[in-house]
């Protein structure tokens, strides 16, 4: 009797010492779920994540856990745990699946397919190109870079057409269309007045500016040579402030181009384009920066 009592004791304490095994591996069977399901949804086929969506509500619009063997996530035998697919061939939406008859709460994302809809028949809430489109924004950024790729051709154009290509640099720049000019084709040494002939070329690039539809900013810049002591400005800063002004004077007074449309400002030496050590650098530090910028004027 007593051999036979302590197998017993044996035995209990046996099972007892296992029995966390049993809490482990529903443990990880919740955790494989749980990967299942975010590698699902991750997924871009809308139809599958939508499909996924409404499996998940009917699991929990039913009351039941998931490894009981119920009406659960991956019960099959219900038919309708795995009839997302099965009611799409049918024809009819799976959007109603809960037992009860009661429909269950929409799990489309904005924009895309609705939950257990048949993507392959056509009745997609929303297409896939119908969810791509460009909204009105977008197609207005599109609009404005092929106005201002029309803007560089036209410009270095008549840059190349009238030998004026040490004095006018045009570029595309990461901020807008950038044209450069230089001070000796617009002001004389030391100021602001315009030279009669940069009228010409300042006339046509308000023409270009008259329907590009983008913020244009004009920026005055010096080299690090202080200004004479008999020259109306203090010093660089209101050099560069200055031929900045006049620039966008001639754009307002004279060609009668809209005010909201313009920005500037003068830096002086703070944003060199060269090497001041050099001649040839600081000349191209003197210099009128006009760029279109790549965004939209607020209406």
């Amino acid at each position: 009797m007593r051999q036979r009592g302590q197998r017993v004791r044996r035995r209990e304490s046996r099972e007892s010492r296992d029995r966390w095994m049993i809490t482990y591996a529903d443990l990880i069977t919740l955790l494989l779920i749980f990967f299942v399901v975010l590698y699902a949804m991750s997924s871009l086929d809308q139809e599958k994540y939508g499909n996924v969506i409404a499996s998940l509500q009917r699991s929990f619009q039913t009351g039941s856990g998931i490894l009981d063997g119920s009406s659960g996530l991956l019960d099959g035998g219900n038919g309708q745990q795995n009839g997302s697919g099965k009611d799409s061939e049918n024809g009819q939406s799976s959007s109603t699946g809960s037992p009860t008859g009661q429909p269950a709460a929409s799990a489309a994302p904005s924009g895309g397919v609705s939950a257990g809809t048949d993507g392959g028949s056509g009745q997609a809430g929303a297409t896939p190109g119908a969810a791509a489109s460009p909204s009105p924004r977008e197609l207005a950024f599109r609009q404005q870079e092929a106005k201002l790729a029309d803007l560089m051709n036209v410009i270095t154009k008549y840059v190349k057409d009238n030998r004026l290509g040490d004095q006018i640099f045009v570029a595309d720049k990461p901020q807008g269309i950038a044209i450069t000019l230089s001070d000796r084709f617009l002001f004389a040494v030391g100021r602001a007045d315009l030279k009669p002939a940069a009228l010409p070329a300042l006339r046509q690039l308000s023409g270009l500016f008259r329907g590009i539809g983008a913020t244009v900013s004009i920026e005055g810049h010096t080299d690090k040579t202080p200004v004479l002591p008999s020259s109306r400005y203090a010093d660089n800063w209101e050099l560069s402030g200055a031929r900045a002004l006049s620039v966008l004077r001639f754009f307002l007074d004279r060609e009668s181009l809209s005010p909201g449309q313009f920005q500037y400002a003068g830096y002086a030496d703070t944003r060199p384009a060269a090497d001041n050590a050099t001649e040839s650098g600081r000349q191209k530090n003197r210099r009128v920066e006009i760029i279109v910028l790549r965004q939209l004027q607020e209406e």
